[in-house]
């Protein structure tokens, strides 16, 4: 089955030509065999009615009255015999007979077949029927011994004698003749003939072609945008794959991630203002306190003791909510969003930071903007707790929806790999970034830390 994989490896313009092909040779045979075979037959038919009609136009009044079947007499034989010997007729015909219903033959210029008798041929039937028969070939009858010894084809032509008023046919003059050229004419005829049944089927067989591969090419061409629209439909859909597996990634380290957060809340308010409020709530249980003896003095400064403590826990408080709580940002550009970030850091810390922004580009999505505000807070809070606060910068480009937000300070830096999975600092930050498609990078050594954020152009909206 090689072959039947190999056909249909085929173009459908390919597998038309080879089919087409040949069935077009097969068709073009069989009509031109069947044109050239009726070409033929009419030439020799219009060459024999012409030959026909002369013979009898000279033949005809010297016959008697056919009614009778006795041989011709002495004097119509010897006058037949002078007609047809002599001038165009005797150069043309070569032997001549006349013959009877019953295959009797009444005259021939070879003298020795008058008066027998023959098998009726069916080209004799068919000129006793009326019709005139014309072949052009080599003599095969029994009678045609002398034409047959010629060995050439020669024109054979039967044509009925009639009555003129009944125009029944009452006996049949063969005779056979040269037919000088008409073997050129036959082969002029049939070389006309295949070139015509060529030349058509060519032109039909072109066209058809022509309209076949511009249909073959569409198709291909077709094909060849459907292949690559699967293509690309297939690469979608592995890629939206990738980002639903992703995006479960995300989903499920995000919800760790605020559960962590959750717990380091609970944890800055247990290690923090819980601690303030509790050595309060002991000190109003102290002696000093219930006694009605203590004086005024150890009374005063038993209670100054706990409102500082219940100060530095709203103060704690207070660091917890600003840290926690964001700003209208929304509409903010994000030189704004810096800006405000920035002094936050600076007025919490006493530290200066230099700034550096080059905005120009389009408005950016809310989720993108709360990235950049928390990305800054964190890093500017991690460079202030583990590198001093030395040389803080920040630095955010913003050009045609690319964004690039970098935070550096000159501190001593640090080891990655010592930093734990489960930080809330690092990780947080990468997992924010990269859950809204950006990437994360941070770079630390002796001469300091910088960490980078960077968004390709993606889509506005919330």
């Amino acid at each position: 089955m090689n072959w039947l994989r190999r056909w249909n490896a085929r173009s459908l313009a390919s597998q038309f030509f080879i089919a087409g092909g040949l069935v077009s040779i097969a068709v073009m045979f069989l009509v031109g065999v069947l044109v050239t075979h009726l070409i033929e037959e009419a030439v020799i038919h219009n060459s024999g009615a012409a030959t026909a009609l002369y013979v009898d136009s000279v033949v005809a009044p010297l016959l008697p009255d056919m009614q009778t079947e006795s041989l011709l007499d002495e004097g119509t034989a010897q006058a037949l015999d002078e007609t047809l010997g002599q001038g165009a007729l005797g150069r043309r015909l070569i032997s001549f007979k006349l013959w009877r219903s019953d295959g009797t033959i009444l005259y021939s210029n070879v003298k020795e077949l008058v008066g027998q008798k023959f098998p009726v041929s069916d080209k004799l039937q068919k000129a006793f029927a009326g019709s005139l028969v014309a072949r052009y070939e080599i003599a095969e009858d029994p009678e045609s011994g002398v034409e047959r010894a010629l060995g050439k084809p020669l024109m054979e032509i039967y044509n009925p004698v009639l009555q003129p008023w009944s125009g029944q046919a009452v006996a049949v003059l063969e005779f056979y003749e040269t037919a000088e050229g008409l073997a050129d004419s036959l082969a002029r005829a049939r070389l006309r003939s295949w070139g015509a049944v060529a030349a058509l089927t060519g032109v039909f067989f072109l066209v058809l072609s022509a309209l076949v591969f511009r249909g073959s090419r569409t198709i291909e061409a077709q094909r060849k945008d459907l292949k690559e629209r699967v293509t690309e439909l297939s690469a979608l859909l592995s890629e939206n794959r990738g980002l639903q597996r992703r995006l479960q990634r995300a989903s499920q380290r995000v919800a760790a991630l605020n559960e962590t957060y959750l717990r380091s809340i609970g944890a800055d308010l247990h290690d923090g203002p819980a601690q303030h409020i509790a050595y309060a709530s002991l000190r109003l249980d102290s002696d000093l306190l219930i006694n009605a003896s203590t004086k005024p003095e150890a009374r005063e400064k038993e209670l100054a003791w706990i409102r500082s403590s219940l100060a530095e826990a709203m103060t704690e408080i207070r660091n917890i909510c600003s840290g926690l709580v964001l700003p209208q940002i929304e509409k903010s550009t994000i030189s704004e969003i810096v800006q405000r970030v920035v002094e936050a850091h600076q007025h919490k810390t006493e530290t200066l930071v230099e700034t550096i922004i080059d905005e120009d580009g389009p408005e950016l999505a809310t989720a993108v903007k709360i990235c950049i505000y928390r990305f800054i807070q964190e890093a500017l809070n991690n460079a202030y707790r583990h590198g001093g606060g030395v040389e803080q910068t920040v630095k955010a480009v913003s050009h045609n929806g690319h964004v690039s937000v970098e935070v550096s300070d000159r501190g001593d830096g640090f080891d990655p790999a010592e930093v734990r999975p489960r930080s809330l600092g690092l990780v947080g930050l990468r997992e924010r970034i990269e859950s809204l498609g950006g990437s994360f990078d941070i770079k630390t050594g002796e001469g300091g830390t910088t960490v980078t954020m960077t968004f390709e152009p993606m889509e506005v909206g919330d």
